[in-house]
């Protein structure tokens, strides 16, 4: 996926598609995952600049926006960070608000299972690598191919596998896994932090152990666990 720059003349229709893949995603899960993501539409609607990429807003707003206590902001914006999906552009300092900048491509891939519940057109419309002008794109850096292993090493070739499936996925997530032992038809991988542990876990351990079968065929199931 390759997301265009939501500034010009397909503007209005590119932050209509991110915002809802937004709501339809909250609306897929739990209460916990729809009051997420509906704090996080209220910021991009009442304070985001979506030319700069930048959320210049205080901790204080946020909590009256939000209806919440400060703490519980901190604590929201922590979560988000951790998706991946916000970050600090700028910190606060003495009389300034911190700047924030959103991963929008980060956002839409972790929304991508509910595009076609929106339609088949949106769906091929996010997955369409658009023909535009370079100046309109903004550029997401993805990892070089990986050397070709010569077969002796399982998770080289594990590796190798899932990032020819999806580079972009395999330079947000794969590449940071470590293969901490293989033995009894279990292999045990090593992420960095228990967030991406417990996610990797739960949406792409059958895509991993795909790429097992195709190297070690003995691999019947996959155990993710932090390092932390």
């Amino acid at each position: 996926m390759q997301l265009s720059k939501p500034v010009g003349r397909n503007a209005p229709a590119l932050k209509y598609d991110i915002l809802s893949a937004l709501a339809v995603h909250a609306l897929s899960g739990d209460k916990h995952r729809q009051r997420s993501i509906l704090r996080i539409v209220s910021l991009i609607t009442t304070r985001y600049n979506w030319r700069n990429n930048e959320l210049s807003i205080g901790r204080e707003e946020i909590a009256r926006l939000w209806s919440v206590d400060e703490r519980t902001v901190k604590r929201e914006m922590a979560k988000l960070r951790g998706l991946g999906w916000i970050a600090v552009k700028r910190p606060a300092v003495r009389g300034r608000v911190a700047v924030y900048e959103l991963d929008l491509k980060q956002i839409m891939l972790d929304t991508s299972t509910v595009w076609p519940v929106i339609g088949t057109d949106f769906a091929e419309r996010m997955g369409h690598q658009p023909e535009v002008e370079p100046s309109n794109i903004v550029p997401f850096a993805v990892k070089p191919p990986l050397a070709q292993t010569d077969g002796d090493d399982v998770w080289s070739a594990v590796q190798a596998a899932l990032h020819g499936r999806d580079p972009e996925l395999w330079s947000s997530w794969f590449q940071h896994l470590t293969e901490v032992e293989r033995a009894g038809g279990v292999a045990t991988l090593m992420a960095p932090s228990r967030f991406m542990a417990d996610y990797i876990a739960q949406k792409w351990s059958g895509r991993i152990l795909a790429a097992y079968g195709r190297t070690d065929p003995s691999i019947r199931s996959i155990r993710v666990e932090a390092a932390e």
